[in-house]
């Protein structure tokens, strides 16, 4: 079930918030949080219910080692226990996601033609895995107590996080499901919420699905062979930079604001990437949760910068190359976490260099700023590019015409030149205009929202409960609503 679907919007949302609403307004507690269970298990169910013993088994599987940790403090085994339940966790999730893309690669190495067969890869299996390794660490570290049964299973399976995150931890979720509420706080969430979801689904779908149609014809002509020319291939790699923004930060906001309206704080998720001023800013912005993910349980764990900046560099790429992996199962993933990986590298050496220093003396800090920005810009549009193309050829095929290695032909068609009025408009959108989260600031609108600085707002950008508020929150939903014909997935949906 898709949040931009007249499904949800129409019949599952509106239910499920009415009965646990209506739940909690008793002081029924606990059985609102099981009905947020069971709603959540239907939502995750919809889309194929084949899957559905796959996540309570694993649901299942991890409270019990989380137990165990638990129960045996001191015992040498926990250290085994944790070990043997992790690779458990990532034998589900590999064979799942990478099975059939190593066989390939074995066949592509060897001229084999080894067969597994079709694997349906379960949807949201790589957030709710990591959410649980990362439960399962806290727990062994003696950072957390298990909860009750029910009460793990709705850390896990709430819905608006399931599919495509954030990943969240459990001392950021169970306190608050624990809090009762008083009506008019309920009322505020609920208009917060509402906001939130409108502001999100305007993204995702006035926006991010309209920059689709033109990134996709391009990058599909691509993939079989037809060569773009210097125009086309950066009208699709801008407008697929684009697309992803709005697509991923559309997510973003649904998810955050579907869980506000139950009253509940979701981790911020995505705050302006595309305003970075260098790599290692970009991914503090992008993503957040998980690159937080992989640096905790992963960067750190490695050594992180403690040995020095070669074993720094060296477990920089290792988690970037496995970060890669992650989003997809194919090797330009994996180059493509490569090329972070490196980016983030030559960031690092450059950051703390003489050479940086004297040129942001010799040109100015401003014009030394507005370079960085336009490195960094650059270099995550030309990124872009291989996490979008589904083969080698077609992103050898991007990237030279990008490059113009194939001339400057800015030949293209009458559609195609509709999208490069969009592209300054949007890059104009995502640099001046403030995020969703920097819109409703006076509200908290995420999780530990408070330590992120925002950027400064006029004061008609500050939403506030009001008429106006609920006139243009209602535009931006009916013209959502509107356009919902042409319904997609949210693209993270595949990872």
């Amino acid at each position: 079930m898709l949040f931009n679907s007249y499904t949800f919007l129409f019949f599952f949302l509106p239910v499920c918030w009415v009965v646990y609403t209506a739940l909690r307004s008793k002081g029924r507690l606990q059985l609102s949080l099981s009905w947020l269970v069971l709603s959540s298990l239907a939502f995750y169910g919809w889309w194929n219910p084949s899957y559905l013993p796959l996540l309570l088994g694993s649901v299942g599987f991890n409270y019990l080692v989380a137990g165990a940790l638990g129960h045996f403090a001191g015992d040498p085994a926990r250290k085994v226990t944790l070990c043997a339940a992790i690779v458990a966790n990532l034998t589900l999730l590999v064979y799942f996601k990478y099975a059939m893309f190593g066989v390939a690669s074995v066949n592509s190495l060897l001229g084999s033609s080894y067969s597994i067969g079709q694997i349906l890869l379960p949807i949201g299996i790589s957030f709710f895995t990591f959410q649980q390794i990362a439960f399962l660490v806290d727990s062994y570290q003696q950072r957390t107590e298990v909860p009750r049964l029910v009460d793990y299973c709705l850390f896990v399976s709430f819905f608006p996080q399931l599919i495509a995150g954030p990943i969240v931890h459990h001392k950021q979720m169970m306190p608050q499901f624990a809090t009762d509420s008083t009506r008019r706080s309920r009322a505020n969430d609920l208009a917060v919420g509402l906001t939130i979801l409108a502001i999100g689904l305007f993204k995702k779908v006035m926006i991010a699905d309209e920059m689709a149609e033109h990134s996709s014809p391009i990058f599909d002509s691509a993939l079989i062979g037809i060569q773009p020319t210097f125009a086309e291939s950066w009208i699709a790699a801008l407008s697929y930079t684009f697309q992803l923004y709005f697509d991923f930060s559309g997510y973003s906001d649904m998810a955050i604001g579907i869980a506000r309206m139950f009253g509940i704080l979701l981790p911020i998720n995505f705050n302006s990437p595309y305003k970075a001023h260098s790599i290692v800013d970009f991914w503090r912005r992008w993503h957040m949760t998980l690159s937080q993910f992989l640096r905790d349980y992963l960067y750190i764990p490695l050594g992180g910068s403690r040995a020095g900046n070669i074993a720094r560099y060296r477990n920089l790429m290792i988690t970037m190359l496995l970060g890669g992996l992650w989003h997809g199962a194919g090797w330009t993933f994996v180059v493509w976490g490569g090329l972070h990986g490196a980016f983030l590298v030559i960031n690092h050496r450059w950051a703390g260099s003489t050479a940086a220093f004297r040129m942001k003396v010799l040109i100015g800090p401003v014009i030394y700023r507005c370079l960085s920005w336009g490195i960094t810009f650059v270099a995550v549009v030309f990124a872009w590019v291989l996490f979008r193309c589904g083969s080698w050829e077609a992103a050898r095929a991007m990237i030279l015409a990008m490059s113009g290695a194939g001339g400057f032909e800015m030949s293209s068609s009458v559609s195609r030149l509709h999208a490069a009025i969009w592209i300054p408009m949007l890059l104009a959108v995502v640099l001046v205009l403030p995020n969703t989260q920097e819109i409703l600031r006076r509200f908290s609108p995420a999780f530990d929202f408070d330590r992120y600085t925002c950027d400064p707002l006029l004061p008609w950008l500050r939403w506030r409960p009001s008429f106006g508020g609920a006139m243009w929150v209602s535009t931006l939903m009916l013209l959502s609503l509107l356009h919902l014909n042409r319904v997609s997935e949210f693209v993270y949906y595949q990872f």
